[in-house]
């Protein structure tokens, strides 16, 4: 199992408070709670006190196999209850959803009863940890089924219909905070995951193409510096050809569309490729504010989509990038998204770790744009001097623990602790044994690397609030 799901904060006791009564409104109060849909979800909310204030949230997606669905819930359930002892108050009661649409020729209560293993482990797994579940709800196919309410009164055995979108009272509260839900999790993936259109062809071939000339240039001519620069420069006008073309007004996937088209291939993967130097990627984090923050992000979404075939374990660092800028600006749930999708290409990608850590653990961003912000950019793009700081958390979680455990804000330092160790020749499958291939020289970016395997059904990151 894969195992960087998304913890969050309770709720500040200062705001508005709503009162939600019955499965119903529970359920209708999903999406305001997480800022998406969750699709192919488990998630867990904490409840304090006798009035069962809402406090941390965890989603982690469904693993397809039921042989992982009693590890999981105890995961789960561990991970939510630990995490909210650390931010102070131990959990009181714990509300457990489980959100899944149906296969094609499904119904909804077939999901509900498949489910139901599931369930009734998180509930037991919860239970041995002395923090009862109040109520565990599936939501499927527009409606919803309690697991824990017998009386089929108010929750009859077909289910009962979720409320017309904008017509409960945690919509109108939304909407008075101006809390936005941004459709569901399986669209927000959607502008991050690789192309999957003919064009996606060429793109596999553009990098080929600029890995086999890159190399070479790096291990025998020493420009490391130079094709760092390069990249940036490049990036730069990118952004610039993005923000000529506005996107205001225009849904998600068009907005996308128009930006693919605005970027060759040639000259996506000489980006792509750059990138995998730790220093260039550090040196282009500090376009995270202002204007900059808007084109930059577009910028990673779409070279995301272009880490095609054999190169989507390339995608870490955009993703990293896209997660870091969203944070930077505010939005909470699309960083969660692109940093959960980095852990899942590559979880050993240490610098999309320390970032999820640390937004998850409701860290102030402000703390490592200061520290960018001391990085001239423009005047290292053209000649990379000194070392770019990176974030380095200071008691960083255990590799695959999922649970995060900084101890406070993310320093600024020069130790290069934000990247995973560097390669310098072509990454290639892991051998049957699984033992990792060797590391060379420091600094060089990735060539051509063959896909991973394919994890186990149930190796799923979580979403994102």
């Amino acid at each position: 199992m894969n195992k960087h799901h998304e913890p969050t904060g309770p709720a500040d006791d200062d705001q508005q408070q709503i009162t939600l009564r019955g499965p119903a409104e529970l359920a209708d109060a999903l999406p305001y709670m997480l800022g998406f849909h969750p699709t192919d979800s488990i998630v867990l909310v904490a409840l304090h006190g006798d009035r069962g204030r809402f406090g941390g949230r965890l989603r982690l997606g469904i693993p397809d196999s039921p042989h992982e669905w009693l590890p999981v819930a105890q995961h789960l359930a561990e991970c939510l209850i630990e995490g909210s002892e650390r931010r102070g108050t131990r959990p009181d009661g714990i509300v457990v959803f489980l959100c899944r649409d149906p296969a094609e020729g499904e119904t909804g209560r077939a999901v509900m009863e498949r489910l139901r293993p599931l369930a009734q482990w998180l509930r037991t797994s919860c239970g041995a940890l002395d923090v009862p579940v109040q109520e565990a709800l599936c939501i499927s196919g527009g409606r919803f089924w309690s697991y824990s309410c017998p009386d089929s009164r108010c929750c009859p055995a077909e289910g009962t219909a979720m409320a017309m979108p904008g017509t409960s009272v945690m919509a109108a509260a939304a909407a008075y905070a101006g809390i936005q839900v941004r459709g569901s999790l399986r669209e927000m993936e959607a502008r991050l995951e690789p192309l999957r259109t003919p064009a996606a062809a060429d793109q596999e071939r553009a990098l080929d193409s600029a890995g086999a000339s890159l190399v070479p240039r790096i291990l025998h001519g020493g420009s490391k510096e130079e094709v760092g620069a390069e990249t940036l420069r490049l990036a730069r006008r990118l952004m610039k050809r993005l923000g000529d073309r506005a996107t205001l007004g225009v849904g998600p996937s068009t907005a996308d569309a128009g930006d693919d088209k605005l970027i060759s291939h040639d000259e996506a993967a000489a980006v792509i490729l750059g990138l995998q130097d730790r220093e260039t990627r550090d040196l282009a984090a500090a376009w995270m504010e202002g204007p900059q923050a808007h084109r930059a992000l577009r910028l990673w979404r779409a070279l995301a989509r272009r880490c095609v075939g054999p190169y989507a374990e390339h995608a870490a660092a955009p993703l990293s990038l896209a997660g870091w800028v969203s944070w930077s600006t505010g939005d909470e749930p699309g960083a969660r998204v692109a940093l959960s999708l980095a852990l899942r290409v590559d979880p050993e990608y240490v610098f999309a770790r320390l970032l999820h850590q640390a937004c998850n653990e409701g860290l102030d961003p402000e703390d490592l744009r200061r520290c960018l912000r001391t990085q001239n950019v423009d005047g290292a793009a053209d000649a990379v001097g000194p070392r770019a700081a990176t974030p380095e958390a200071p008691a960083q979680a255990p590799a695959g623990s999922g649970a995060p455990g900084a101890a406070g804000p993310p320093e600024c330092t020069a130790t290069r602790a934000g990247s995973r160790r560097p390669r310098s020749r072509p990454r290639t499958a892991r051998p049957a044994d699984g033992r990792k291939s060797p590391a060379s020289d420091p600094g060089v970016p990735r060539a051509r690397s063959r896909a991973r395997s394919t994890r186990r059904s149930g190796e799923r990151d979580a979403g994102s609030l």
